[in-house]
């Protein structure tokens, strides 16, 4: 019962106590509130009824009642990190037990061999244990023995097998009312999807564990481990560190297992690692280490010695000691079977490379580049990755290609099977490396038309293709609704001056609930859509310029595409340009209220160091037609209009040249529809809406309560023009939950992302409509790219504060041109030119501009 339910068992096992029991009564009860406290609670607590459960069995002179404590025992000191002592136990327990008892204990001790690492024991015993199992009917101590060697195989990297001994345990878990032992195979199952490379799925089935675990109050350590790897996997690194030090804080609070406190620690390093933070990383590994090192478990000692070498590396450090420890640690963990040791391979030919030592590094990168044809996704990267390395010390630019080229098509697929936009984006730092390394091979040994093949490779790609939706998720649409009107709440309660905590909470559990469920859909279909086609753009852009820029070793290049070939000019310093960017959007935020007009001679300045440092010599040459921004994620913020060679230019920006080709070749929807709303809250009230209905006959005005998320929708959906005036959020930390203000509530990403179609057109009149998150190797997530890949071929929106009177004259000038046959970007330059010459409205047209190609 005290896995059927816990809290009941607990509670019958005191009450026995209580009754004057019986020694062979009192060794029950005491067994039973050791194994609540040792899975769930206070491990030294667990070890006393334990002992005193053992001594009772011997005063009862009952062997097999005091064998079967052994094993309970045994596990408990394990984890307590008595290894010794715990495994004497086990011994004693084998001695005393027979048959169907002796396969209980000889299960619990595979456990116990699984969680030191020593997977070859653990078979053993559970090939002594399963079949004695099975012959006595044991459903629930079969199906346990399955589940545990199904662990054991995945940690030796034997995939299939553990699914199948996963779906067998499964099927016996259902024939009984095991609860806490369902909801560990379905962990388990979770845990096999991850390891077989399906993300979502993973996601999902640690979800649907966690709920069981939380309906039986049972903290579950184990799945906390699980899930932080998975969220790695998905690129979700800070919230994996989050969760992990949660975890180590109640796990430290209670007084729990020291075997899983050392494991934690092994993966909150992990995670650190992941995040940059490479100094957490080092400090948590080495704890690890030494936890390992007392508890004699030898398998993760290594790992945690891979993960502490990879940390002292990220901080800088490279020694012929390093790459002797990486490489020992390689050897280790290929005699114990791990796939961890192509890893630690590929460490120590990073390292050697870095030193000039290339015949170490070929030895020890040859060796993990074997791994590229086999295994998850993620482990075939690693093994292309290597082969890259040993493609450059070579000296071979084609080999470097090649091998980028393969193992970028391994995480194209890879990233098409994941079907929300956010982990799509994210999972694209795990080809950050391989694309610098075919950038930095084309620049060597290339043209500039190649250089710019490569730049597009992993740039936007999440633009490539619409998010996967679910085809009816009624609990998602709740969950949406719930928000809104929570935030609605919140926002009034702050408006009246009313305290919010108990909203704000709600509002995030909301969000994580949001996200989370986006997170488990899975992609359509494999495959990383269309090939960017050089030829293709130079032919589309006709008399346009195209000017891409790219980053390597921390400088920008510029390539100059049009006139039927790609010319690449020197830039500047990333990072010089990404601060001057900042100092521009400072005094653009200045610029936005009145009285500020001594400021804008210092953005002016500032406007031409920016084109000094991201167009250099490429200035003079874009000719006399329209122009096209391609800038990395990095400096998406720039106001581009701001440069003195672009401000009287057509000019649209686009976050890749393959989606700006994507968005010239949309075709508009059929009917025309015009739709024009107003938010609430708006300090003209949104003038310009009933001005420029005006100009559209037949437009739809949505405004006060027809201005509501669900109406406004169903009227964007589909639509030929939209424009929205309505207050902007942006969120950085979460950029899918950037929002602009309807009269119930917000109207997030995730609610465009609804759409079968979005507006041909929309403008964004308000606020930081156009700010971006940069995420993954170079995407863009907010409002603008949830737009793009649904049908949306050009946006107008503004990057900066804006001064919402000074909007009105702009966008009623801007919807002028459009009315006259014009482009957004040509509408945009002709409202710019338009407006008075005073700094309030000069600054709002440079904070505005268009994106896409319509």
């Amino acid at each position: 019962m005290v896995f059927a339910a816990p809290g009941e068992a607990l509670a019958r096992a005191e009450r026995v106590l209580r009754s004057d029991p019986s020694p062979l009564e009192a060794s029950v009860a005491h067994q039973v509130i050791g194994i609540w406290q040792r899975d769930f609670g206070d491990l030294g607590v667990a070890l006393d009824h334990l002992r005193q459960a053992r001594d009772r069995a011997a005063r009862a002179d009952s062997a097999e009642r005091e064998a079967d404590v052994l094993g309970t025992l045994g596990v408990a000191l394990v984890h307590a990190g008595r290894t010794r002592q715990g495994l004497a136990a086990f011994e004693r327990g084998v001695a005393r037990g027979n048959g169907h008892t002796r396969a209980r204990v000889l299960y619990r001790r595979a456990y116990v061999w699984w969680v030191l690492g020593r997977h070859k024991e653990a078979l053993e015993d559970l090939r002594r244990a399963i079949p004695v199992l099975r012959q006595a009917g044991d459903v629930i101590w079969t199906a346990r023995a399955l589940s545990v060697r199904a662990t054991v195989h995945l940690a030796m990297g034997a995939v299939d097998r553990a699914d199948a001994d996963f779906t067998a345990a499964e099927l016996l878990w259902e024939t009984t009312g095991q609860e806490h032992d369902k909801a560990v195979a379905v962990e388990n199952r979770g845990l096999a999807a991850y390891r077989s490379g399906d993300i979502p799925a993973a996601l999902r089935l640690l979800a649907a564990a966690k709920e069981r675990y939380d309906e039986l109050g049972t903290p579950p350590f184990m799945l906390y481990i699980a899930r932080c790897d998975v969220l790695m996997a998905a690129g979700l690194a800070p919230e994996a560190l989050a969760e992990a030090d949660t975890a180590i804080a109640t796990l430290d609070r209670i007084g729990g297992q020291s075997t899983r406190k050392a494991e934690l620690l092994l993966t909150a390093a992990r995670c650190a690692l992941s995040t940059g933070d490479a100094q957490t990383a080092v400090a948590r590994a080495a704890v690890a280490v030494r936890l390992f090192s007392g508890q004699r478990r030898s398998w993760w000692e290594t790992h945690a010695r891979l993960v502490l070498i990879e940390a002292r590396v990220a901080g800088g450090a490279a020694s012929g000691r390093l790459v002797q420890d990486a490489a020992a640690v390689a050897d280790q963990l290929a005699s114990f079977g791990a796939p961890a040791a192509s890893e630690a391979s590929l460490l120590a030919g990073r390292i050697a490379l870095a030193l000039g030592w290339t015949a170490d590094a070929e030895r020890h990168l040859g060796v993990a580049a074997r791994g590229r044809h086999v295994g998850p996704p993620l482990a075939r990267m690693t093994g292309w990755a290597a082969q890259a390395l040993r493609a450059r010390a070579a000296g071979s630019g084609r080999g470097v290609l090649e091998a980028c080229r393969r193992g970028l098509d391994v995480l194209d697929d890879h990233r098409m099977t994941l079907g929300a936009s956010e982990l799509r984006a994210r999972a694209t730092a795990q080809g950050a490396e391989l694309a610098a390394l075919a950038q930095q091979a084309s620049l060597a040994h290339g043209g500039p038309r190649r250089l710019l093949e490569w730049s597009e490779r992993l740039r936007a790609t999440v633009l490539a293709a619409p998010p996967t939706r679910p085809p009816a998720d009624p609990a998602l649409l709740a969950s949406l609704t719930a928000f809104r009107e929570i935030a609605s709440r919140a926002e009034e309660a702050r408006r009246e001056g009313r305290p919010v905590p108990a909203l704000e909470r709600e509002q995030r559990r909301l969000e994580r609930e949001i996200r989370a469920r986006t997170h488990h859909t899975r992609g359509a279909a494999p495959g990383g859509g269309d090939r960017f086609d050089p030829a293709r753009l130079l032919d589309r852009l006709g008399d346009a310029r195209l000017v891409e820029l790219t980053v390597l070793d921390g400088r920008v290049h510029i390539l100059l595409c049009g006139q039927g070939r790609v010319r690449r000019f020197a830039g500047g310093a990333l990072a010089e340009a990404v601060a001057e960017a900042e100092h521009v959007q400072a005094g653009l935020r200045r610029l936005a209220h009145p009285g500020a007009e001594a400021r804008l001679p210092v953005v002016e300045a500032a406007g031409k160091r920016l084109e000094e440092l991201l167009l250099g010599a490429a200035a003079s040459r874009l000719g006399s037609g329209p122009v096209v921004i391609v800038p990395p994620g990095t400096l998406h913020r720039v106001p581009w209009a701001l440069l003195p060679s672009l401000r009287e230019r057509v000019l649209s920006v686009s976050p890749s040249a393959g989606s700006w080709l994507r968005a010239r070749e949309t075709e508009p929807p059929p009917g025309g529809r015009h739709v024009l709303v107003r938010g609430p809250g708006l300090a003209t009230g949104g003038a310009e809406v009933p001005e420029v209905a005006g100009q559209y006959a037949t437009a739809r005005i949505l405004e006060h309560e027809g201005a509501q998320v669900p109406r406004v929708l169903e009227e964007l959906d589909g639509s030929a023009l939209a424009h929205i005036a309505a207050h902007g959020t942006f969120r950085a930390d979460s950029p899918l939950f950037s929002s602009l203000r309807m009269t119930d509530g917000p109207l997030i990403v995730h609610d465009f992302e609804r759409l079968a179609r979005s507006p041909y057109r929309i403008i964004l009149s308000s606020c930081d409509t156009a700010r971006l998150a940069s995420v993954g190797a170079d995407e863009l997530l907010g409002l603008v790219t949830a737009l793009l890949p649904l049908g949306t071929a050009g946006v107008v929106a503004s990057s900066a504060p804006v001064n919402d009177a000074a909007v009105v004259p702009l966008m009623l000038a801007l919807h002028k041109g459009l009315g006259a046959g014009l482009s957004l970007a040509e509408s945009l330059r002709d409202a710019r030119a338009a407006l008075p010459g005073d700094a309030l409205h000069q600054a709002t047209g440079w904070a505005f501009a268009a994106f896409g190609a319509a």
